[in-house]
Parts: structure tokens; C-alpha cells; sequence
């Protein structure tokens, strides 16, 4: 009696699958209408040349939809977003390698045209405008205010083209660091080997942290970091520290109170005194005997301690001195005021100075890798104090210059040193260096010589003294001298003693007539 059934039973799941393969049909030509539909509504002046072609072959893609045309129109950037214009951090002097952001001068959506400055980035330098090469929209800031350490070639910004929305700028994924990875033929220890050697490139700490972890032997990948691009910080670091303390289990109370003081007893501190590990400075809270704070170095104070420490082991110094009569210079000063002029004491320095090298072209040289090199220029470096430290901006030509133009040129180039506006051809190239602390109260020093330059003249304050005039017909007389002492020190392999004093004896008839240096 039951037999009769499984017909019925096939009848209906024919039906049913008469119905799924119906309602398919209608939803496959239900997607391609609103597909189209989409397509239509775009304005036609937003669609590329890759769009236009998608519309265009609308029926042959009707007949058979496959999945090279969804990729053709999700790719376009009328639908998943705006195709970014990559700004990376430049290299903005020869000796740059890495870069702070200093400022942003643009904000996310402001138009940009090709020239027009993005940011401030410090140099190993000085601070230098980053412009822009292309005009367009400012979509996206990477890598913001304050960051420091930037590589060349790191992407600090997007930008989109003129007429996209900047808001869907597609933002690149970070560039993996791809690690030495062991072959794949053992199995078993493939997983230590590949990730043990690759963590550490990974990882990014700052001096203070990897001091601290180092000398407490704490493994910096427990450390959660909190700076910037994943750096760990010194706080992170004594957080991690403390952490550590806290899961220390605490001491016995048999130690606590055993009758002989072996835990206050100081026989653990070695002969000295000192402990055995030295004490950390806690934010906000007062040092202990020994504790520091350290300072972060920028990127102006490292190549100058850089610089500096190849200067005096590379470089043979050589020092002469001698003392100037600023006396006719300060009668010429008198008579430039009243003519409405105003110089200064280093503007005749710098013109004497330039005028020496011109007459006796055999100190305006430098050491090169092969040897001596003749130099057909007189650029004079004057030093410059900065917050940032010492930088030694340019007088290009000063042995042409007449003394009002370089009152004027070394005014200016001051002004942008110390507000960290220098460009980099205004403080590269200097032939010849004068570093002058008179105006701070120092008699005479020695200066330290800017390689690859072969000179520098150390220029001490002004003083008194009473000195024997040339005996008259009323004998000999008493008179005050404003006196002066310069020290030039100067590169032993190019510029020997006799050459210096020579130079130096130039220099002061030279300051001391200052007409005769046409000045």
C-alpha cells in the first residue's frame, strides 16, 4: 500500500528546484540592473577611461557576467576610493639619514599647489620646508607633529589628485619587513628559527628604554609600547619594571624576622659603595644619589658631536695668537654712525679677514682624499649660537663685498639661523670660519676646526691697556689701546707655523688700516 509514494515525493522536489533555479535567474538579473543603474548615475565627468569602457561594453558583459568585469569596476576609483599620491620623507641635505617633523603646515583637506610648503622637517642640519612637487588635495598626514627619527623614504602623507574626494584615499598597507626565514625542510624546529631572528628587527626602543632593559634583564618584547610608530619608551620600560616587582613574591617571615640584620647589613653593595645596579630616575618623583635624566640628542647636536670628534682626531691642529689695535676701527665706526651706517666690531673682522685670504691665496684651502685643493672662492662661515646648537651660515664673496653689505648679509643669515630657516646652500661650501665670543666676556679661546675647511679664527673681547707711545720731542707718552686677541687655528698638513704667522701679521694691518683693505 505504500509503494505509490516516492513518486509524489520526486514530482516535488522537481518543483522545487524548478523554483531555486527561477529565483536565481531573476536575482542575477535583478544584481546586473542596479549594477547598470549605479553606472548611470555617475556624473560623466568623474569617470575614467576605464568606467567609460565598462559602459560601453554593457551588452557584451549582459550575455555573460564574469568575474573579470566585477574586478574592472571595483577597482575603479569611482567606486572603492581615490588612487593616493605618496609623500616621503626627503633627503634634504647630503649628510641627512633621517628627519624630524617639526610642524605640518597644511591640514587634511586643504588644496595644495605645486610649490606650496607641506611641513618643517629638521634636518641633521637645520630646519628646512618640505614643498610640494604636485598640486592636488593634502588627503591624509602618515606621520605627525613631533616625530622623530623619520627614514628617508618613510611615507608621511597622501595626497589625491585635483577633483577626487581626499576623504576615500585608499591608504597603502605598511611595507612588511620580510625576515630571513630557515628552509622549509625540517619541520619541527621551522617555527624558533624563523621567529627569534626577525623579532628583534622588529622592535623599536628608545636609548633611555634599551638602558633600562638591558641592565635589569627584562625582555623587551613583554614591553607594551606606547610611542610613536611602535616605539618603546622609558616609561614603558619602568612600567615593565614594576610590573616585575610587583609579581616578585614577597620575602619569608622567617627573613623579616630573624635576629640577625642580614637583609639591612650592606655587605651585598660592592667595596665602593656603589650598588650593584645603578638607580633609575621616576618621572615626577626627586632623584636619588646618582640617578640622571637623559636628555634626547637632536639631529643638529649628533652631527655636531659627530663632527666634531673628526675634526680633533683627523685633523693635526695648529694654534698662533696675536693682539689687534681696534682703535682706528673704532674711529671708523664713529664716523660710519654719523652717516647714519651701523656696523659692528665683526663686520670689519669678517672683511679683513676675506681680504687676507685674497691676497694670500695659499691659506684659502681645504684637504681633500687626494690632497691639498686650491679654492677660487672666499666664503666666510660665521658662527652662530642656536637653541638648536652651533651652525655656521655663509658670506658668499665677502672679499668683494663692501663692509654695509656684509653688516646686512651676516645680520639676516643670523636671524635665519636662529630661527632655523636656513637653506642648505646658506650654510654649506664655507671656506674659512670665524667664531667670535668677545660679546660673552671671553679674553681669547681656540676653536675648533669645520672640516673639510683648513682655518678657523677665534676672536676674543676688547680690552684696555696702557702702551708706550713713539717717543716726540716731549719724550716718551702714555696712551690707552683697545686691544683684541685672535687665535688661529689651522690644519697643520696645509697650513704650517710660518704660513700662520704670516697670515696673522696680514690679518692685523689689515684691521688695524682699514682703508688700506678698502674697507
Amino acid at each position: 500500500m505504500r509503494d505509490p509514494e516516492p513518486e509524489p515525493r520526486a514530482q516535488k522536489q522537481q518543483l522545487l528546484q524548478r523554483e531555486k533555479g527561477t529565483a536565481m535567474a531573476a536575482s542575477i538579473r535583478l544584481g546586473r540592473s542596479a549594477v547598470f543603474i549605479a553606472l548611470r548615475a555617475i556624473k560623466p565627468n568623474q569617470l575614467t577611461a576605464q568606467n567609460r569602457l565598462i559602459i560601453q561594453n554593457k551588452r557584451q558583459w549582459t550575455a555573460g557576467w564574469t568575474g573579470s568585469g566585477f574586478r574592472h569596476l571595483f577597482q575603479s576609483p569611482s567606486v572603492c576610493g581615490a588612487a593616493p599620491l605618496k609623500v616621503q620623507m626627503p633627503a634634504l641635505s647630503p649628510t641627512m639619514e633621517e628627519g624630524n617633523i617639526v610642524k605640518w603646515l597644511k591640514k587634511e583637506g586643504d588644496e595644495v599647489a605645486a610649490g606650496d610648503t607641506l611641513c618643517e622637517i629638521e634636518t641633521d642640519k637645520a630646519v628646512v620646508v618640505l614643498e610640494s612637487s604636485e598640486d592636488g588635495i593634502l588627503a591624509k598626514i602618515l606621520v605627525q607633529e613631533g616625530s622623530r627619527g623619520v627614514r628617508l623614504g618613510t611615507l608621511i602623507a597622501l595626497m589625491v589628485s585635483e577633483g577626487e574626494d581626499w576623504k576615500q584615499v585608499e591608504i597603502p598597507a605598511p611595507e612588511p619587513i620580510t625576515p630571513t626565514a630557515a628552509p622549509p625542510t625540517a619541520a619541527g624546529p621551522a617555527p624558533p628559527l624563523t621567529t627569534t631572528p626577525s623579532a628583534p628587527k622588529q622592535l623599536r626602543l628608545s636609548p633611555a628604554a634599551r638602558h633600562i632593559l638591558d641592565t635589569h634583564g627584562l625582555d623587551p618584547h613583554l614591553a607594551k609600547a606606547t610611542g610613536p610608530r611602535g616605539l618603546i619608551t622609558k616609561e614603558d620600560a619602568l612600567k615593565l619594571l614594576n610590573q616585575r616587582d610587583e609579581r616578585r613574591p614577597a620575602p619569608p617571615a622567617a627573613a623579616v624576622t630573624s635576629p640577625a640584620p642580614v637583609t639591612v647589613s650592606p655587605p651585598i653593595a660592592p667595596s665602593t659603595g656603589r650598588p650593584t645596579f645603578p638607580p633609575l630616575s621616576v618621572p615626577g618623583k626627586p632623584g636619588m644619589p646618582g640617578t640622571f635624566t637623559e636628555i634626547p640628542a637632536s639631529n643638529v647636536r649628533r652631527v655636531i658631536a659627530q663632527r666634531l670628534t673628526q675634526s680633533k682626531t683627523t685633523i693635526p691642529h695648529a694654534y698662533a695668537s696675536v693682539d689687534c689695535d681696534l682703535g682706528p676701527v673704532m674711529k671708523l665706526r664713529k664716523q660710519l654712525a654719523t652717516e647714519d651706517i651701523k656696523v659692528s666690531v665683526n663686520d670689519f673682522i669678517i672683511k679683513a679677514a676675506a681680504v687676507s685670504l685674497r691676497e694670500m691665496p695659499e691659506v684659502n684651502v681645504m684637504w681633500s682624499g687626494d690632497g691639498p685643493q686650491a679654492l677660487d672662492y672666499i666664503h666666510i662661515s660665521i658662527a652662530v649660537a642656536t637653541p638648536r646648537g652651533l651652525i655656521t651660515p655663509i658670506i658668499k664673496d665677502a672679499a668683494s663685498k663692501g663692509l654695509q653689505e656684509i653688516a646686512a648679509t651676516a645680520k639676516a643669515l643670523a636671524k635665519k639661523a636662529r630661527d632655523g630657516k636656513l637653506l642648505p646652500e646658506e650654510y654649506q661650501g664655507g671656506s674659512f670660519s670665524i667664531s667670535n665670543l668677545g660679546m660673552f666676556g671671553i679674553s681669547e679661546f681656540s676653536a675648533v676646526i669645520n672640516p673639510p675647511q683648513a682655518c678657523i679664527l677665534a676672536v676674543g673681547g676688547t680690552r684696555a691697556e696702557l702702551r708706550l707711545a713713539p717717543q716726540n720731542q716731549d719724550g716718551p707718552v702714555l696712551h690707552t689701546q683697545q686691544l683684541m686677541t685672535v687665535t688661529l687655528s689651522s690644519d697643520g698638513r696645509l697650513v704650517d707655523d710660518e704660513l700662520a704667522s704670516r697670515f696673522l701679521e696680514k690679518f692685523r694691518t689689515n684691521l688695524e688700516q682699514p682703508q688700506r683693505a678698502s674697507l
